[in-house]
């Protein structure tokens, strides 16, 4: 059975189907062109079960901006996460699927007014702010939010450190933003931290939960009443990470200084986490050139794919994402190469890969790359008039009975659509 939605298709397959096999049969026949991600349903709930069963004390807010694709925010909603947004975009395309506004928080610290006033009209009430300008236009355009003082505290091992940009010093900053959110009159509901993207060093959490503690009773000394601290994002999400250690010192460090006795309420807002290995991508090599040094006379191969860094290879520019290329040929049967890939604009930037050693390849062969859902085609652009890649979404059958109401949602959609 397929449903057919405006930014999906969905597959039932058997268990022991997984993306690449999928990709295998699905451009078997040679009509398939377009690049195309599987998004593995299936990967997203286990993420949501190992998140109950881990951090169970913390509800996610899944930071959209990772991954807007409907059908993560609908299987995300239906185990009951909230959402990050950072935009008024994104909060409309959350509202647009029937999620209330109060499981939104607007979390980005710089905000344009006009932004504010939407998510105010709407319901959404949480939202971090880090300096003076952004309570002055809270209190203008939101007065009624649930402000969260978000502080720098930065992991010593992470991809991007969000404190270049994001969060207020807690000794020189923090005590002169929570007394003027008080003069006007704001009511300051907690702390919020982001360790930074990626992070390789989990006792950052650790650090962040104190410096919350600190702030947390200083605004009781003023007479603020916090009871909401939001631990951030930074939490890894390829395929065979873990997020073990992180959860040991989260929930050591909570019981620790945030006992159950001060009823506070725990958010974090993971992105990669829920969907980095949820995705993966397909990519036709449309051309091949092979070039001779003209020292050593050795043989160095150029594939050229259907995507690039201009489209859903973009992260690997910011982010610098590690690439898992799977050659969908008999490797036994294919001597192995030098070789770089290439995207497919005129821009010569548009490498994808250097240098690899790789099966060789042959115009019609596909590239299959794992780990790619995250911050992919998100920050893709139309360069040189290549569309932004499809999704394709599979579900294993005996994962149906969790996303009933999600499969009814898909139905409603197609029908809408014809």
């Amino acid at each position: 059975m397929k449903h057919n939605c405006k930014e999906d298709q969905i597959h039932f397959v058997d268990d022991d189907v997984d993306p690449i096999n999928f990709i295998r049969n699905f451009t078997k026949t040679g009509i398939q062109e377009q690049p195309f991600f599987v998004f593995e349903v299936e990967d997203v709930i286990n993420k949501c079960l190992e998140w109950k069963e881990k951090l169970s004390r913390i509800t996610p807010y899944y930071a959209v901006k990772c991954n807007t694709n409907a059908m993560v925010l609908k299987v995300l909603s239906n185990f009951g996460a909230g959402f990050d947004c950072s935009s008024k975009e994104e909060i409309e395309q959350v509202l647009s699927l029937n999620i209330d506004g109060s499981r939104i928080i607007f979390a980005n610290t710089i905000k344009q007014p006009s932004h504010i006033s939407y998510a105010s009209e709407n319901g959404v009430q949480l939202i971090t702010v880090d300096n003076e300008s952004e309570l002055y236009k809270i209190k203008a355009q939101h007065p009624n939010a649930k402000v969260l003082l978000r502080i720098r505290s930065d992991a010593m091992v992470s991809s991007h450190k969000m404190g270049i940009k994001f969060g207020s010093d807690v000794d020189s900053e923090c005590p002169i933003l929570l007394r003027l959110a008080q003069t006007l009159g704001l009511d300051v509901a907690g702390i919020a931290f982001h360790v930074g993207s990626v992070c390789g060093e989990a006792e950052a959490y650790r650090r962040g939960i104190i410096l919350a503690d600190g702030l947390f009773n200083l605004g009781k000394s003023m007479g603020l009443n916090m009871r909401i601290l939001d631990i951030g994002g930074g939490f890894k999400g390829v395929k065979g990470s873990s997020i073990d250690e992180m959860a040991k010192i989260i929930n050591d460090a909570l019981d620790e200084y945030f006992p159950p006795e001060r009823n506070v309420m725990f958010i974090a807002e993971p992105g990669r986490y829920f969907v980095a290995s949820a995705f993966t991508l397909a990519t036709l090599v449309y051309s091949k050139r092979v070039i001779t040094d003209g020292t050593t006379n050795s043989l160095s191969h150029m594939y050229y794919i259907n995507e690039g860094i201009y489209g859903s290879f973009n992260p690997i520019r910011d982010y610098a994402a590690r690439l898992y290329p799977i050659p969908l040929v008999d490797k036994e049967s294919r001597k192995n190469v030098s070789c770089s890939i290439w995207g497919p604009t005129c821009n010569a930037r548009d490498c994808i890969i250097e240098k690899i050693e790789f099966p060789e390849l042959n115009v019609g062969d596909w590239i299959a790359f794992e780990n790619m859902g995250s911050y992919t085609f998100t920050g893709a652009c139309n360069f040189n008039g290549f569309p932004i890649t499809r999704t394709v979404s599979i579900l294993k059958k005996s994962s149906k009975t969790h996303l009933k109401n999600i499969l009814d949602w898909i139905e409603e959609q197609a029908t809408s659509n014809n």
